[in-house]
């Protein structure tokens, strides 16, 4: 069998023109190509998406198109593929055989695409990927979301078949779908990943030690962990400890409940690192000595008591803190987050020692807008944009007088705040007068007498 170049874009997704009516938008300002296998009308508008640089299919069950596999392809079909500008292309809602999933693949070979998209699709069956052999695609960023498939495990040969691109790859992303573990041998094919996101997926700690072994994975930078179901940190840091190069961990939204005391140590390398919903009450594991950014936002915290130097994000808001940290922990710091904890003052002199901080969120606390507490409040404001949220998010709670009242209506002068400043001199001047009077009378008396 052969193709015409006419057909070129249904080529790509496995289909043929005379078997199948879909409908097409082309959204030129965004060159962006939307087809739709659901609602069934006119596929004449398929052609306006030559000029696509994002092609993206969605809505269908692809399975009666297996045997699309075993098409011979006419060399001027892979010079159009080759002419094409897409370099985007997004699958979604789709039923896959895995046979037509691995035909289309190796058309990729001939194009621009650099990333490649699944989101809510279901592939079946197992296909053969030794045509794959010891090709490497453009493709640099893959991304799975919502996906079921069948088990990766025993699947050796055909990662190893696919290592030729595979251990190119920069990004990767698997999301919501199902992930329980990573065989250690698949981690060790991603030699040059620097990007993996496995966020909502059901890893455990004791499936961390075959996910990220001894290789796996080596040039790794960001490593994504958000919602899945580990719960110890220590566990967590013992097995990354060998990802030499890690910058970014995003654990939030694992129950890790309290940071137990632990002998290990992170990466220097880790920069960024976010703890954000995942139960802490308290934390007296040292974190990464050169951390630049800490999330520990939504969580149970009392206090924070630690020594981080060169950090320059602090993230605390919804927590129970009832007292700002103490500044000098943080000489570094550029953004501080204390919004939606207990704190009933900001202690004005201590933060503007912070002389590198450019952003200050410190709403929704319960402010006692006593005359000192009001006035040191609207003394921070007054530092241009210091305080994006204010003065909307900021309102006193004590004393019952001022309670709801935003903090920059309340007054705070001088003679309003310190009436001792007032009343002092005017006692001390009544007592001077007396005191006179007594002494011009006495003298007074006493020349008359």
């Amino acid at each position: 069998m052969h193709i015409s170049p006419l057909f070129v874009v249904i080529l790509l997704t496995g289909l043929k023109l005379s078997e199948v009516v879909g409908d097409c938008s082309f959204n030129k300002s965004q060159s962006h190509c939307t087809c739709s296998l659901l609602d069934l009308k006119n596929m004449g508008n398929l052609f306006q998406c030559f000029h696509a640089f994002v092609f993206e299919l969605r809505g269908g069950n692809l399975e009666k198109y297996a045997g699309f596999a075993s098409i011979t392809v006419e060399q001027s079909v892979l010079n159009i593929l080759q002419s094409l500008q897409v370099t985007k292309i997004v699958f979604g809602d789709l039923l896959v055989p895995e046979v037509l999933l691995a035909a289309v693949m190796k058309f990729v070979y001939y194009m621009h695409i650099t990333e490649l998209e699944f989101e809510s699709c279901t592939f079946l069956g197992n296909a053969s990927w030794f045509h794959m052999d010891r090709l490497i695609l453009p493709v640099s960023s893959l991304r799975f979301h919502n996906v079921t498939s069948t088990s990766l495990t025993d699947r050796d040969k055909d990662f190893a078949h696919l290592s030729g691109w595979l251990e190119t790859l920069q990004n990767l992303t698997v999301t919501q779908s199902q992930v329980t573990y990573i065989p250690c041998s698949t981690g060790k094919v991603f030699r040059t990943l620097r990007y993996l996101d496995v966020s909502e997926n059901h890893l455990q700690d004791q499936s961390m030690r075959p996910s990220f072994c001894q290789g796996a994975f080596p040039q790794l930078q960001v490593l994504k962990l958000h919602r899945n179901n580990l719960s110890s940190f220590h566990t967590v840091c013992e097995m990354l400890h060998h990802l030499e190069k890690l910058v970014h961990l995003d654990l939030s939204q694992n129950d890790l409940l309290a940071i137990p005391s632990s002998s290990c140590q992170w990466q220097p390398s880790l920069r960024i690192l976010n703890l954000s919903t995942t139960g802490l009450d308290h934390i007296t594991l040292p974190l990464p000595p050169s951390v630049e950014v800490l999330d520990v936002s939504s969580n149970n915290l009392h206090a924070l008591d630690l020594a981080l130097p060169f950090l320059k994000k602090l993230h605390l808001s919804n927590n129970r803190l009832h007292a700002v940290p103490s500044a000098k922990n943080y000489p570094a710091l550029e953004v501080l987050s204390l919004d939606g904890n207990l704190i009933s003052r900001l202690p004005r002199d201590q933060l503007r020692s912070l002389r590198h901080l450019q952003s200050l969120r410190a709403g929704q606390n319960l402010y006692n807008c006593s005359c000192a507490g009001a006035s040191e409040i609207q003394a921070l404001a007054s530092t241009e944009s210091l305080m994006p949220d204010w003065p909307q998010d900021y309102t006193c709670e004590s004393p019952s007088h001022y309670q709801g009242t935003l903090v920059k209506n309340v007054p705070a002068s001088v003679l309003q705040c310190n009436k001792a400043i007032v009343i002092i001199p005017v006692t001390v001047l009544l007592v001077l007068s007396c005191l006179a009077g007594i002494i011009f009378f006495a003298r007074r008396k006493a020349r008359s007498g």
